[in-house]
């Protein structure tokens, strides 16, 4: 029965496109280091690459323009005394990046001006980086590194002495410490940079209020002993999370940061691969992509009504250990690109993909690309120390397709609903109420987005239509009166424009005092009508909330048969 239906998207048919391999990011010495990170991370301008360097830890920093097979020298970020464990671009700098080490060490960089990797120079004379700033006092390794997405210079860095560390870079030094007593595995802001979430070796999610230095939320997280990631969902209030059962296979979660003491509808089952899911969270589509380490293999749920609808799966036979994914003012919106991932591909070279909807891409596709954060943060970080909270400005992405730059977007979004509910069938019990006209402007304004209602109602004012045209008929008194009712019932059915030509029209039927003994008849048996044709959209709506009531039950049932098939599966195998 349920395959007959389709649930309408957007993303339904989004697909993945890979790069010809001279198109790709060639010769390449990606990092080898076990330590569970992404190896690579990426803005609108340059990639970062962990390095495999002797004789300490260094990183690369690519040119997203310069494709194809890089020289055997080129100029590297080297100052770590040990190898590179993770690196973070800043969202409002595209040149600043943080470095996390082995040796405990967190370094910021500063990408030169024209920086390249062909350099008008011989391969012994190529000069490497050095860091710009030094942010010493984690005495063990420093595995994570993440930049506030909201306030500027606000770093958090994971550290194997079982601790996080909010660093204000500008003034050199930790200021608060985030105490988890194990190995953090992930870490993830929330939009606005004031909670952080990690999971971590002892298998608890937690939910940091940062400024406080104490966890606003603790719960168990995925049962099995490999790695879990955590995810903020940009602006929602919720969080999505990877992880193993204890049986070893592949799960997905999705929690309530305000609630989390078990996931929304339950833990669900991806599949029985032993590599980490590195989940990368889309605000523009609101979709999830799940990249598997150690498979080719990357796949895109959208999230809706909490609950995670599988859209489709990029699969490739050349299996990634790290990927990175395109912020959303770097994607190409003249191919209806909606996202970019960035794989590595046997440690020697790096393929981009992209993520594309099927449409015709010759102007602006604005449904797909709402406005987006720029370079802009919503707060500096002496504000976001002493409690300020902000999302930080956006802008719109019709500007970046035009080529006019980043420009801010006052409103966040507009309403479409507003032109829709504009011809809601409400205005029926308006001529009972008063006579003045202002009141009958906004009265058509309460957005009920009940689909069945607009359909019965059109039925009533059509049903209240007839009976007034035979009453008429039989009458047979004034013809001015049998316009105006015919005009008040019409009134639901047309757009805008009837609402304009029946308010000058009541203005002469109400300032005659003879004219108002007559619209009595009229407004009451309209009232009659209109109170029968609610009291069957009463029934109708608890007929479809107990119907969708009863469906959600079996939805839940059929949950749970099929989690017990697919386990039993398992055990059989």
């Amino acid at each position: 029965m349920s395959g007959r239906f389709v649930r309408s998207s957007k993303y339904r048919h989004v697909f993945g496109r890979s790069t010809r391999k001279e198109q790709c990011y060639d010769n390449l010495r990606v990092s080898r280091n076990a330590w569970d990170t992404n190896l690579v991370k990426v803005n609108p301008q340059y990639l970062s690459v962990n390095w495999e360097a002797g004789g300490g830890g260094a990183f690369a920093v690519i040119p997203l323009e310069e494709r194809g097979k890089l020289p055997e020298r080129i100029p590297l970020f080297r100052g770590h005394t040990a190898v590179v464990l993770d690196t973070d671009w800043n969202p409002f700098n595209d040149s600043l990046i943080a470095s996390g080490s082995d040796d405990g060490k967190v370094f910021l960089w500063r990408v030169p001006e024209g920086f390249t990797l062909h350099p008008n120079c011989e391969p012994d004379e190529i000069q490497d980086i050095a860091p710009v700033g030094k942010l010493s006092g984690h005495p063990r390794k420093v595995g994570h590194v993440l930049f506030n997405p909201a306030a500027e210079n606000i770093l958090a860095t994971a550290s194997g002495d079982f601790t996080v560390k909010i660093w204000d870079i500008e003034a050199g030094q930790a200021k608060l410490t985030l105490n988890v007593g194990d190995i953090v595995q992930s870490q993830s802001w929330s939009a606005n940079g004031s909670l952080l979430v990690t999971t971590s070796r002892d298998k608890k999610l937690r939910i940091w209020d940062v400024r406080q230095e104490r966890p606003a939320q603790e719960t168990a997280g995925h049962s099995g002993a490999k790695n879990s990631r955590a995810v903020w969902l940009g602006e929602r209030d919720r969080i999505a999370t990877t992880g193993f059962s204890k049986m070893s296979d592949r799960q997905l979660a999705l929690w309530d940061f305000r609630a989390p003491r078990e996931p929304i509808n339950g833990f669900k089952m991806l599949d029985s691969i032993s590599g980490v899911c590195m989940p990368f969270w889309d605000d523009g589509t609101q979709c999830l992509y799940l990249a598997g380490r150690g498979d080719g293999n990357i796949r895109y749920f959208e999230l809706e009504n909490d609950k995670f609808e599988f859209l489709s799966e990029y699969k490739s036979s050349d299996p990634q250990r790290g990927i990175a994914f395109m912020p959303k003012r770097g994607v190409n919106m003249h191919e209806n690109e909606v996202t970019r991932a960035f794989k590595t591909v046997s440690d020697s070279y790096i393929e981009p993909i992209s993520f594309i909807v099927p449409r015709r891409s010759e102007t602006f596709q604005d449904d797909i690309y709402p406005p987006t954060i720029g370079l802009k943060p919503a707060m500096g970080a002496s504000e976001w120390f002493s409690g300020k909270e902000a999302i930080p400005p956006k802008v719109s992405m019709a500007s970046l397709y035009d080529g006019q730059g980043l420009k801010e977007v006052t409103s966040v979004q507009e309403k479409p609903n507003a032109t829709v509910s504009a011809s809601e069938p409400e205005p029926l019990p308006v001529p009972v109420k008063k006579t003045p006209e202002p009141v009958a402007v906004p009265e058509p304004t309460p957005t009920i987005v009940v689909r069945p209602a607009p359909s019965m109602k059109d039925q009533g004012a059509s049903m209240a239509a007839m009976v007034n045209k035979f009453a008429d008929d039989e009458e047979a008194e004034p013809a001015d009166d049998d316009d105006s009712s015919f005009e008040d019932i019409s009134k639901p059915v047309e757009r805008p424009e009837v609402s304009k030509i029946v308010t000058p029209e009541r203005s002469p039927i109400a300032t005659p005092g003879a004219a108002t003994p007559v619209p009595e008849p009229i407004s009451s048996s309209n009232s009659v009508v209109a109170d029968s044709v609610q009291q069957e959209i009463e029934s109708i709506k608890s007929l479809i909330a107990e119907q969708t009531k009863t469906i959600a039950t079996q939805a839940q049932q059929m949950q749970a048969l099929t989690e017990e098939i697919e386990s039993l599966k398992s055990k059989l195998a």
